[in-house]
């Protein structure tokens, strides 16, 4: 059996976590902020399995390796919601609905009366769009609730404090899943910020996540039931502050305005800031040095991936396999 450390208690934390224990290793998790909160990436996150959307504008392994995450999910935590995705765009931008068309694969093209079935609360307000029947979504915080809880019933144990990847890698196996935390390891990594907005509207009814495709900011809103929605989200290159700028707001929110005018009475409950990990062609890596094992990078695509990835770093250790994101040009 394996005594493995892992140092991250995000989404790619749990998700290696998860399927270590399900190899049978014994884990110990570092995470010195406790359970999941606002305090983490994961937390703000969209929560789309999209694959297939998201490969507008990833590349292949985000789409093949992001199919394996909706069954994942749903077998550990039961939070996913199959509903599909739908992308939509006002009647001047259909171009980029042409566009989003050839870049990406899985869809049936629907017209108005089609989009009013699937959404009634768009009915009349839109003629084109594009509906990717076998995509998912969850919500993340109930999710990442889930998954932990699964890991205490498992017995790993949780211990609430710093962690030095390296002193424990000289002890035995470690994980370091810290995402953007690991830039004092991980020289090449640099944070994408992203600002979303948690909206109550009880007016609309959504039952599945919309892409809408705006000139200036394309959104994306996600049901959480109950009248409640994310809307998100943007995508600024740079290590960015703690706080959601006004611009993005008043941008966001039109567009959300431009999809249903009852938005335009929304409250706002939260505003969001995260800083994703990324690499330079914003694909996860596992690279290895001796004990420690780095998992990070997943960028956007966080709930996405981490299963892939989680499973990946299972196999490092367990099969001694060299996964297709291992950097191996690393030192």
């Amino acid at each position: 059996m394996f005594d493995v450390t892992v140092i991250g208690g995000g989404v790619a934390g749990l998700c290696v976590a998860r399927n270590l224990i399900d190899r049978g290793a014994r884990v110990t998790l570092y995470d010195r902020a406790g359970a999941p909160g606002p305090h983490g990436c994961s937390w703000w996150a969209g929560g789309m399995l999209a694959p297939y959307c998201e490969g507008e504008s990833a590349e292949e392994p985000v789409i093949r390796l992001g199919q394996e995450a909706a069954d994942w999910w749903q077998a550990k935590t039961k939070t996913v919601h199959h509903c599909g995705s739908l992308v939509i765009s006002p009647t001047r931008d259909h171009a980029d609905l042409r566009r989003f068309g050839r870049r990406t694969s899985a869809f049936q093209e629907v017209g108005a009366g089609e989009i009013a079935q699937l959404e009634p609360d768009l009915a009349g307000r839109f003629s084109k769009g594009l509906y990717f029947p076998t995509e998912a979504h969850l919500a993340p915080r109930a999710a990442l609730t889930n998954l932990r809880q699964s890991l205490v019933e498992a017995g790993v144990s949780f211990v609430t404090q710093d962690a030095d990847p390296m002193t424990h890698a000289t002890q035995g196996i470690t994980v370091d899943c810290r995402g953007f935390a690991a830039k004092d390891t991980l020289t090449d990594l640099r944070a994408v910020k992203g600002e979303m907005l948690i909206l109550s509207c009880p007016d609309i009814s959504l039952n599945r996540p919309i892409r809408l495709l705006h000139p200036r900011i394309p959104i994306y809103i996600v049901p959480r039931g109950n009248g409640i929605f994310m809307l998100g989200a943007t995508m600024i290159e740079g290590l960015g502050s703690h706080h959601i700028t006004a611009r993005s707001v008043l941008e966001m929110l039109s567009a959300a305005y431009a999809l249903n005018p009852a938005f335009g009475e929304a409250e706002i409950l939260e505003t969001g800031v995260d800083n994703r990990p990324a690499f330079a062609n914003n694909q996860p890596r596992i690279r290895r040095s001796g004990n420690l094992i780095q998992a990070n990078g997943l960028y956007r695509h966080g709930f996405l991936l981490a299963p892939a990835l989680a499973r990946m770093v299972a196999e490092v250790i367990f099969d001694s396999t060299t996964p297709e994101v291992m950097d191996e040009t690393a030192t």
